[in-house]
This record gives C-alpha cells, structure tokens and sequence, in this order.
C-alpha cells in the first residue's frame, strides 16, 4: 500500500485508514499519539495480542464489547479472573472467542499486577523503556515501513522472559505504532504535520 489518500474531509491520510469510518477516527485520534498509563497500555498489549492473525478493524470494531468483556482492561480485576470467566468469555458473541488468548490475557493481568504491585507506572515504564530512537518519516509508501525491529523483538523477548504470551515482535511494533512509541505516519499525512 503506497503514500496518502485525500479523504472526502480534504484531509490527506495514511492510505491505510481509507477503508472505513473507524479507522479514519483511529488513526486521526489514536494511531501513533503517545499512551501511557499501566491499564491503558495492558488494553493495548490485550487487543494486539487478539488481532494477531486478524485485521485491526476487527479489532477496533469489538473494542467496546471487549472493554465490557474485560472489566475496562483493570488490571486487577482481570487478574481475579478464573475458570468460569474464561467460559463466560468463551460465549461472548461480542469478542474473540480464542481460548488460547482469552486464557493469555488473563495470565498476562496476574503477570502485569505483580509488576505494578507496589510500584505503579511499571508496565508503562517497561514498555516505553524499548520506544525507538527518532527516526526518518516514511516518505512514499507503507512498504518503507517495517513489521519487526530490533526494539520490538527486545521488548518480546523481554515480556516473555517475564511469562507473558501472545507478545511476538510484530505485535509490539504494532502497539509500539498504536501507543505513539514511534510515529509511522507517512509524509504527506495530515497527522505527520502536526
């Protein structure tokens, strides 16, 4: 996918959001804006690991009914999760219905309230502590921009090393562009000017 698109708005966009009115909405609102905050950042770390062989729209377009699935991502709460929320999870016509990362989302709660147990702020310091150094703008096309790099397969390595699952080096270069750790919007992009 090449360059920016001009919107019926007269905003030039990264091509990518043109497909629909939600992904205009997240990248014009969310898409590369700095995030921080523990919860907040364990929703995303959460929603990437699900879209894992998914689009994102998908995604975007359940992110309320996982919000509601999910206590709002609360830490805490998700980490009390057991057996039976797994199961209600699992009839949750609204979400994913993927066992494997229903179960790793709460396993990654208990493994995120450890963290942040007594020292709050720890999850987004970790993660932020892997935010790659400023680099040049993509100039011409998304194919400039890349899937993996050396600070998101640190950051994974470094997530599973402490038990965390579906944390692969493409899902953290995704939060990472998700969570305004590195700005990927493509010149000429009305979000690259500002």
């Amino acid at each position: 996918m090449s360059g920016v698109v001009t919107g019926e708005d007269g905003r030039a966009r990264c091509a990518w959001s043109a497909s629909d009115p939600e992904y205009r909405r997240y990248h014009d609102e969310e898409w590369g804006t700095p995030l921080h905050g523990d919860r907040a950042l364990f929703e995303k770390l959460s929603l990437e690991g699900f879209q894992s062989g998914l689009s994102w729209i998908t995604i975007l377009r359940r992110r309320p009914a996982f919000r509601s699935a999910f206590a709002g991502f609360d830490i805490d709460a998700v980490a009390e999760f057991g057996p039976a929320d797994v199961e209600r999870l699992m009839d949750e016509a609204g979400i994913i219905r993927n066992r494997a990362k229903i179960e790793a989302t709460i396993r990654n709660a208990r493994i995120a309230r450890e963290l942040v147990a007594g020292a709050p702020g720890a999850l987004d310091e970790l993660l932020w502590g892997f935010a790659p150094p400023a680099r040049p703008r993509p100039l011409a096309s998304w194919s400039e921009v890349p899937a993996i790099t050396p600070e998101s397969t640190a950051a994974s390595a470094a997530l599973r090393a402490l038990g965390f699952r579906f944390v692969g080096p493409t899902t953290l270069y995704a939060l990472m562009q998700s969570a305004g750790m590195v700005d990927d919007h493509i010149a000429g992009c009305w979000r690259a000017a500002s």
